[in-house]
């Protein structure tokens, strides 16, 4: 079969989340020999990148690359963002969806790729859509107010001015109500993510598919002891962003001077996270790391902490602790992650600071209940989240698509 991802970041042009589950599906086609393309959009990336550095990336056999780069510049994604539609570069995107001719069109994060309006285009093809994040009810994308907190009031033209964006009138012009009705399904990675939808009543089918991971992600490191890595540690990772509520753990560090925290990743709130953590020997920030850093960084730690302050919808740093058989603390204002990482059975969870520290020391001094949570993230990393698994229902959708005689018709499933 041939699948065209089409999604505003990607590859080496991207920040994570989004385009590391395209990659991955991605090549999880292609090595099962089907035909894969991407189209994303370069100059959104550069658009919003600040002095976020571009990622080492190499296409596997059998996926092709398409990045899109308009003569307008950063203009283009822009002009989506206002507009809701992909005016400048609407004929790119029609001419590689007509030389592609895919069976599956698979829509991601679009917001500066084309906006709902895309959602036009492959008409001849099965049409998903997977949200990545909260973009269908919320500009800002994530459902965090002002850069201070949780949406608890919709004023999304102030918050977009306070942010520097322009207001999204289209929004209320019912655009996406219209558009979304022509995807076969629609797809959320989590449960809570499919439940903040609800409220939007939108006129399209709806699926729970989980992300996934690799067979071989980890390569055998779950299975590797624990070596004597000196000191005790946590670790946490992700774009070093205030809602990733980093600023909430590294005061914490200074309760806990018998071990030590580790950062990894890059982002624009680096800088005040430093300065916070001035004085405290016992923080370190490692960067942004490959995967095979980021695997040994998990491995070898006491527990993953994931101190989101809004609502994520899957959060791929449980599943990735999970795969290497590390369990982990996750603050249950996440969203998504407290359904991930506590409810699952995989790790703990937490409101307060004291509760925090009291669940990385219940960890840290029960090496028992530590392997409990560990082995139970593990399994599910290995059968309900692993990549045979999301295939298996990945095709048996498309399969239900091509058996709909009038898909886009279908009232949503909840």
């Amino acid at each position: 079969m041939k699948f065209c991802m089409v999604s505003t970041f990607f590859g080496a042009h991207s920040f994570g989340g989004d385009a590391a589950y395209v990659d991955r599906l991605a090549r999880a086609l292609a090595r099962r020999g089907h035909d894969v393309h991407i189209i994303y959009c370069r100059d959104a990336f550069e658009a919003v990148r600040g002095d976020h550095p571009e990622r080492l990336y190499e296409p596997t056999q059998g996926v092709t690359l398409h990045p899109l780069e308009s003569r307008f510049g950063i203009l283009s994604p822009i002009a989506t963002q206002a507009s809701g539609r992909p005016w400048l570069k609407l004929c790119k995107i029609r001419r590689l969806l007509a030389d592609i001719n895919p069976d599956v069109v698979h829509f991601h994060n679009i917001s500066l790729v084309g906006g709902p309006g895309i959602l036009d285009y492959g008409s001849s093809s099965v049409r998903l859509m997977t949200a990545h994040e909260h973009w269908l009810q919320c500009p800002m994308h994530l459902l965090w107010k002002n850069n201070e907190k949780t949406c608890d009031k919709k004023t999304c033209i102030r918050c977009c001015l306070s942010s520097g964006r322009p207001p999204q009138y289209w929004r209320y012009t019912g655009l996406i109500d219209r558009k979304i009705q022509n995807l076969d399904y629609l797809i959320f990675p989590s449960l809570d993510t499919l439940n903040r939808h609800k409220p939007l009543g939108l006129k399209v089918s709806a699926r729970h598919l989980p992300y996934f991971l690799p067979e071989d992600w980890s390569e055998g490191a779950e299975n590797e002891p624990t070596i004597n890595m000196g000191r005790p540690y946590i670790a946490s990772a992700g774009r070093l962003v205030r809602m990733k509520g980093f600023q909430t753990l590294i005061p914490l560090m200074a309760k806990l001077p018998e071990m030590d925290l580790k950062i990894a990743g890059t982002g624009p709130y680096e800088q005040e996270l430093r300065q916070m953590a001035a004085g405290l020997s016992n923080v370190q920030f490692v960067g942004l790391c490959g995967r095979r850093e980021l695997i040994q960084l998990f491995h070898h730690a006491k527990a993953v902490v994931v101190p989101s302050l809004f609502p994520e919808t899957f959060g791929y740093v449980v599943l990735e602790a999970f795969a290497v058989k590390t369990p982990v603390i996750v603050h249950r204002g996440g969203g998504a992650i407290a359904e991930t990482g506590e409810i699952s059975g995989g790790g703990l969870g937490y409101d307060t600071s004291e509760e925090l520290r009291q669940s990385i020391l219940s960890i840290v001094n029960n090496p028992q209940h530590r392997q409990q949570l560990a082995d139970r993230g593990y399994h599910l990393r290995s059968v309900d989240w692993s990549e045979s698994a999301h295939l298996a229902q990945y095709f048996e959708m498309i399969d239900s698509a091509r058996s709909k005689s009038n898909p886009s018709q279908v009232s949503v499933h909840f």
